[in-house]
């Protein structure tokens, strides 16, 4: 692979050239995004934020006075994309009242006010874990100051959110005035909420598709159908919430570009997989975070060692503060939807196989799902299903940037991206648990130790 001139590069970014200053060469590892052949002995070439080149050592001339960063047994991968959180949502015990109500213990106005407070160190979290982009799929409309305050934050991931969800059903104990989630009856209804956010510039938008027994498809078809259109006036797409089948196919025929969870109560047909395949629709599992939810509040959650290392231990402590309290105690027990995460996970399997996009998103900010660490639950849980290492780092690199809308920047290692990238002691084509051996982090351009972050993340 030829080395690319600076100003090629800029000149195909839109960008007029930089000054090229001495950069960053890692030398010596090897490159994998899961969607390529590896690179040997290869050389990453940064100046500035972005990536320069790349290629085999013989082939890529390195320019005088470059800092360089030993590869040699390492790999290098693209930095990971959490294409589904909710910074809204701390991921502790306390912060789905609708759920569990433990407003008695701490109110939900308490419960906000800490994670708001936390969200310089969580930020931090997420680049611990390797993770350079996140994508909130919904929230108050204070979630557009969370995208605000990250971009304004030295060591924080590239974030893009969606503002409060468009629903088919009401949430009131989540309403401080600045409600996450909108009940809309109409077309109409929807069409006006989505121009409220348009103002805001979302990302996204985001309808949640909450299907009843005695509820009629068509009615929320119609919602998704106008949530769409509006949407796309301001150029932005739109994902849904809809975990039944045909629900899921509603929503894909009324123009969705993002289906945010599985389809969990029936095995998806071939008409399903060739419309996914013919709109380019993303398929985000969520894989864990029901079982997030059962293990907290059954009192069953044992961290996992990422979770130890990385996790907030202050939301970890909430899921034994509350193990004793009647509201958990006095709960029945719910079926253990192993049925449901079967189905899940053959449905996964059976999308990938036919080239359907798929990205990994963990919907953390759920009870139980954790800010960062929780992205090595969702991968390992994609494995089981069934997909290879490779398809697993596809999904987590270059199927979160699609999310993102952000492919042509994102997600791969390769000139002209922007160079965020993980470098690894071991190899994830290997096994994905070994994405969790982190060595570095590339944000930007600037090369992180897991010893600085750990050090923000802990940052009063």
């Amino acid at each position: 692979m030829r080395l690319i001139a600076l100003g090629a590069i800029a000149a195909l970014l839109g960008a007029a050239p930089r000054a090229p200053g001495p950069g960053v060469a890692i030398v010596g590892a090897t490159v994998v995004d899961g969607t390529a052949a590896p690179i040997p002995d290869a050389v990453v070439l940064v100046q500035g934020d972005r990536i320069m080149a790349v290629g085999p050592r013989a082939r890529v001339g390195l320019p005088k006075g470059i800092t360089i960063v030993d590869g040699r047994g390492k790999w290098v991968t693209p930095g990971l994309v959490d294409a589904h959180v909710h910074f809204f949502q701390s991921g502790g015990a306390y912060t789905r009242p609708d759920v569990v109500d433990l407003r008695r213990y701490r109110s939900y106005e308490r419960e906000i006010a800490l994670l708001k407070e936390a969200l310089p160190r969580t930020f931090a979290r997420y680049l611990l874990c390797g993770i350079t982009s996140v994508a909130d799929v919904g929230g108050p409309f204070w979630n557009f100051e969370v995208r605000d305050r990250a971009g304004r934050t030295e060591l924080a991931p590239r974030v893009a959110v969606a503002g409060p969800l468009v629903s088919t059903v009401d949430r009131p104990q989540l309403d401080l005035g600045d409600p996450p989630i909108v009940k809309v009856t109409s077309p109409d209804e929807a069409r006006a909420l989505i121009r409220r956010e348009l103002e805001r510039k979302p990302d996204l938008v985001k309808v949640w598709f909450i299907f009843r027994p005695g509820d009629d498809v068509a009615i929320g078809k119609a919602i998704i159908a106008a949530t769409v259109d509006e949407a796309r006036k301001g150029g932005v797409r739109t994902a849904v919430h809809a975990t039944q089948l045909e629900t899921a196919r509603a929503a894909v025929e009324a123009g969705a570009s993002v289906l945010v969870h599985s389809v969990v109560d029936a095995p998806v047909d071939d008409a399903f997989v060739d419309l996914l395949k013919r709109r380019g629709v993303v398929y985000t599992p969520t894989l864990f975070v029901p079982s997030g939810y059962d293990l907290v509040l059954s009192g069953r959650f044992t961290p996992t060692p990422a979770e130890r290392r990385w996790a907030d231990p202050d939301v970890l402590a909430t899921f034994a503060e509350v193990k004793g309290y009647p509201e958990l105690t006095a709960r029945p027990r719910r079926p253990s939807g192993a049925e449901a995460t079967q189905t899940a996970a053959q449905n996964l399997k059976r999308l990938a196989a036919a080239g359907v996009t798929i990205a990994a998103g963990t919907d953390a900010g759920n009870i139980g799902t954790l800010h960062g660490p929780s992205i090595f639950r969702e991968l390992g849980l994609m494995a089981e299903a069934g997909l290879t290492p490779a398809q697993v780092l596809a999904a987590v690199t270059a199927g979160g940037a699609r999310v993102m809308g952000r492919e042509g920047d994102l997600g791969a290692v390769a000139p002209g991206k922007l160079a965020d990238l993980l470098i690894l002691d071991r190899d994830p084509l290997a096994n994905v648990a070994n994405l969790e051996a982190i060595h570095r982090v590339v944000k930007g351009g600037r090369v992180l130790t897991p010893d600085e972050l750990a050090r923000a993340a802990a940052a009063p």
